[in-house]
C-alpha cells in the first residue's frame, strides 16, 4: 500500500510538472522587465552621460518604456515615457502582432536593442551635413556641426526616428532630425 502511495503522489508531480511546462509553451510569454543603462558622452565630449531605459508593465497597453539620460553630475536632462502601444503603431505590415504575446515580444525586442550601437551618433551631424526638410531646428544642426557634439537615435514604430543632442547654446537636449 505504501508504495502505492509514493508511485501516485511520484505520478501527480511528474504531471503536474509537464502540464505547467506546458502552459508556459502554449501561449504565455515569460515577462521581465528591463532596465538596462550605459554610460556614453552625450552633452560633454570629455564626460559620460548616463542614459537608462527602464520597460514596465505586463500588458502592450499599460507597458511603458521609460528613457533618461543624466550629465555626470546627476542632473537628469532627458526623460521619455513611450507607450507600449506607440512603439507597435507604425509597424511594418508584414510582421503580424495581432496575438498579444507577439506584441509583447516586439516591444521587449526593441527595448532590447534600445542602446545598439548604431544608435549613439558620433558625432550627431558631420560638419558636410546639410539640413533638409527633417530638421526641424536649422540653428541647433548649425551648431551641432561645430560643436561636434554626439547624438542619440531612437524609433517610435517603423517610420519615426527621433534624433536627439544637447544644444550648448540652450542647455537642454533637444530633437536634430525626425525621419523615417
Amino acid at each position: 500500500m505504501r508504495k502505492l502511495s509514493i508511485f501516485v503522489i511520484s505520478c501527480l508531480i511528474v504531471f503536474s510538472a509537464c502540464q505547467s511546462k506546458e502552459g508556459k509553451e502554449a501561449g504565455s510569454v515569460e515577462f521581465k522587465n528591463v532596465n538596462q543603462s550605459i554610460a556614453k558622452s552625450f552633452s560633454d565630449l570629455k564626460t559620460l552621460d548616463t542614459f537608462k531605459i527602464e520597460l514596465t508593465g505586463r500588458k502592450p497597453e499599460d507597458m511603458v518604456l521609460t528613457f533618461t539620460i543624466k550629465k555626470v553630475d546627476g542632473k537628469e536632462i532627458y526623460n521619455a515615457k513611450i507607450k507600449g502601444t506607440e512603439l507597435l503603431g507604425s509597424t511594418d505590415p508584414n510582421i503580424d502582432l495581432t496575438k498579444e504575446k507577439d506584441q509583447i515580444v516586439f516591444i521587449k525586442t526593441i527595448a532590447d536593442d534600445f542602446f545598439s550601437d548604431e544608435n549613439f551618433l558620433e558625432p550627431a551631424v558631420m560638419p558636410e551635413d546639410k539640413a533638409d526638410n527633417y530638421v526641424p531646428d536649422k540653428a541647433l544642426y548649425e551648431e551641432l556641426k561645430k560643436t561636434g557634439l554626439n547624438g542619440f537615435k531612437y524609433r517610435l514604430g517603423k517610420e519615426n526616428n527621433i534624433y536627439i543632442a544637447w544644444s550648448e547654446q540652450e542647455q537642454k537636449v533637444k530633437i536634430y532630425y525626425n525621419c523615417c
